[in-house]
């Protein structure tokens, strides 16, 4: 048996500030708002609708444990609700130079998601019935995620 891919989309979100909750018992707690974006691949395309967040945890490790809540609006209106963890984790100079919005080859860390997505009957209802995975890049005041649907 082998693991094949197929390339799903490809998501920019638009995030704001980070609201730095502090140290915490289970680690560094982060809420980072987003604020819009985009999203487009073979079978879908639209936008990424304003409210949703991604709540993180710089554990003691250096690991950022991330849980990023979302809606995304396609171009015929149906709403996707979006679940997406995710690992993000790499030398330590590299993860600094992200903490301060520096641009970072993506290659330099690890930023992989297993988002989970639930949409009603209709033309995008596929996006309920498989494993999906990302492959994510931090940017300034954006994150991108590359998605593959396991087959």
């Amino acid at each position: 048996m082998s693991l094949t891919t197929e390339f799903a989309f490809e998501l920019r979100a638009n995030v704001d500030a980070p609201q730095e909750v502090g140290d915490t018992p289970a680690g560094r707690r982060r809420f980072i708002p987003i604020a819009g974006g985009t999203f487009a691949g073979p079978r879908l395309k639209g936008i990424v609708m304003p409210g949703g967040a991604d709540a993180q945890v710089i554990r003691p490790d250096g690991v950022t444990d991330l849980v990023a809540r979302y809606t995304l609006k396609t171009d015929d209106d149906t709403l996707i609700y979006v679940v997406n963890r995710g690992l993000r984790h790499g030398p330590v100079e590299v993860m600094q130079r992200l903490m301060r919005g520096e641009p970072v080859d993506p290659a330099l860390y690890y930023f992989r998601t297993t988002p989970v997505f639930e949409v009603a009957a209709g033309p995008h209802d596929w996006l309920n019935r498989s494993i999906f995975v990302g492959i994510g890049a931090r940017h300034a005041a954006e994150v991108h995620v590359r998605y593959y649907r396991v087959l």
